[in-house]
């Protein structure tokens, strides 16, 4: 598979923050060899303001992020997908979207960030961090060597693999 593009899918029940800013990251940094796609199982009206605000400032196409169903997204024509995250806190949400068999499917959890509750600058500060987490992990999977990538999306889970630095070797 070496040379061509990974596609990914970030899951989500609502698909309003965490996914949203997962996959602008990788559409903007994956530079044609990873591909994002975001969708939730009960998916929201509209992506969080914090979400939008934080995408602007940081210069991501904030216009891109919308809210997507699953179901409507398996009903359209899409490449096929080589690895699908979900990012739920299974700590404290109820039900985590799972997809079944191939492709190679992870579990990160991730604290959602509307749950910070306090003034307006804490709960900014929920939605900073959890783009810096989603962008260390993303950074490190997508400077992995295309080898060990293509070991990744041939297998069913990658359990909940944890992305650092560290572990791109």
């Amino acid at each position: 598979m070496a040379g061509e593009t990974y596609n990914i899918l970030f899951l989500c029940t609502r698909n309003r923050a965490r996914s949203i800013i997962a996959e602008a990251i990788v559409n903007r940094e994956g530079h044609g060899r990873f591909r994002a796609f975001s969708a939730g199982t009960e998916p929201a009206s509209q992506v969080r303001p914090e979400v939008i605000g934080l995408l602007k400032r940081l210069n991501f196409n904030a216009e891109a992020a919308h809210a997507k169903s699953l179901k409507d997204l398996i009903r359209t024509p899409m490449p096929p997908l080589d690895f699908i995250f979900t990012l739920c806190d299974q700590t404290n949400e109820k039900t985590c979207p799972v997809w079944p068999g191939h492709p190679a499917t992870a579990l990160w959890p991730i604290r959602d960030p509307k749950e910070d509750q306090g003034s307006t600058p804490e709960q900014e500060m929920a939605y900073v961090e959890t783009y810096r987490t989603l962008n260390t992990r993303l950074s490190a999977f997508m400077n992995m060597p295309f080898d060990r990538l293509d070991q990744l999306s041939s297998r069913d889970s990658l359990g909940s693999i944890e992305m650092t630095p560290q572990s791109i070797h």
